[in-house]
């Protein structure tokens, strides 16, 4: 019954935990977001189907407690009513001297009864913390052990210097939905080549699938002649720097966060990188300078300078492929000119792949593609998709040009 017990107060931790968001989405609470794609009954649903679990496993955990401890406590004062029973038998018949020894026998009796029954129900306390334990052991232990869906791939020393092809590319985070629909593109050695198109057109994806956070079934990705699924994920990843919108900072000094612990890295080497990017002067007025500690993500920083950091981070590892996926898209006016300058330091002469909402950051892109609903509807260099009065690009263009 104590396991039973220890897996229902388990269940109700973990409904706690996972409910937690959607609790937060209450008729009370429920975002705009929520009601602007009318979602809102369907969080509703969900957030009752996850409550009356919460609740169900509360009232089995709460019945179990009360059948368990209820029942120690009965044992305990049936074996004091039956030591009582006894002793009123022994004591019968018997002189003063012999009973006067007999109320000494069943109180210390009655005395160690209550000093056996305390330990097991101590002990029951425990197994039960025990229980609980192990319960969320399993659940932490099945993730661990869960297979890994990408394909690991074998080969190393590939040639990062080749042109990487698109090829009748598709792909579904669910079937049959997909969002990258049959795509073809090449992007040439040390060419740059930016993404844009309105929110889920699958640009974000197309970066998944190319560091192979997620693994396509259609189609494929070839770096010169070699398979992305053939070459060691890795021997690609240390290959390939990602600079994000939101970037993940640690509270640690402004050197550590560049280098991410790799002591193979120099003070020299990532000031050298720094006075490249152009943030040599922001880091030098730090107190510390590169030794400051910027505080958990990066909290004590500007937006601009937290940007600059991944910058840093990307141009001193040096990668073959770089990927800057809407990274000037949440800056200041301030900081946007020390971000173009590393932008620029940063793509230049390097394979780079560049997702922006900010149609500046990118005229000057080898190619751009526009994407729509998971198909490239056009691609081209800035000049020449202007040149295309009905356009979706010269459409974009022209919005965030006169506003």
């Amino acid at each position: 019954m104590s396991k039973r017990l220890s897996r229902f107060s388990a269940s109700i931790f973990w409904v706690v935990i996972f409910s937690t968001p959607s609790s937060q989405k209450s008729r009370c609470h429920v975002t705009s977001k929520d009601f602007i794609f009318n979602r809102q009954e369907k969080e509703f649903e969900n957030f009752e189907k996850i409550n009356a679990g919460h609740r169900k496993a509360h009232i089995n955990a709460v019945w179990a407690n009360s059948i368990f401890f209820p029942a120690v406590e009965l044992l305990s004062s049936l074996s004091i009513a039956l030591l009582l029973v006894w002793g009123a038998l022994k004591v019968s018949g018997q002189n003063k001297q012999e009973i006067a020894m007999m109320y000494g026998q069943i109180i210390a009796f009655t005395l160690w009864i209550y000093q056996l029954y305390r330990p097991i129900r101590m002990l029951a306390d425990k197994f039960n913390i025990l229980q609980r334990g192990l319960v969320r052991a399993e659940r932490i232990f099945e993730i661990i052990n869960t297979d890994d869906h990408i394909e690991k791939g074998g080969k190393v020393n590939v040639n990062f210097g080749q042109a990487i092809s698109f090829k009748n590319l598709s792909f579904a985070y669910k079937e049959p939905n997909e969002v990258i629909k049959n795509i073809n593109f090449e992007i040439k050695p040390g060419e740059m080549v930016a993404f844009v198109g309105a929110t889920g057109a699958g640009k974000t994806t197309i970066v998944n699938l190319m560091a192979r956070f997620y693994d396509y079934s259609k189609g494929d990705i070839f770096i010169g002649d070699t398979s992305l699924k053939e070459i060691s994920l890795i021997e690609l990843r240390n290959n390939i720097s990602i600079v994000l919108q939101d970037v993940i900072l640690f509270s640690d000094s402004v050197h550590n966060n560049i280098t991410l612990g790799d002591e193979s890295i120099s003070r020299e080497e990532v000031e050298d990188a720094a006075r490249a990017v152009g943030a040599i002067d922001f880091i030098n007025k730090l107190p510390n300078g590169f030794d400051f500690n910027i505080g958990e993500r990066g909290s004590i920083l500007s937006t601009g300078q937290r940007q600059l950091l991944s910058f840093i981070r990307a141009y001193v590892y040096n990668p073959h492929i770089l990927i800057l996926d809407e990274a000037t898209s949440s800056i200041d006016s301030e900081s946007e000119n020390l971000i173009q300058h590393a932008t620029k330091k940063l793509t230049s002469g390097r394979t780079s792949i560049v997702i922006a909402h900010r149609l500046s950051t990118i005229k000057r892109a080898d190619k751009i593609i526009v994407m729509d609903h998971g198909k490239i509807i056009e691609m081209g260099s800035h000049k020449e998709l202007l040149k295309n009065e009905t356009g979706h690009y010269k459409k974009l263009y022209d919005k965030q040009f006169t506003l």
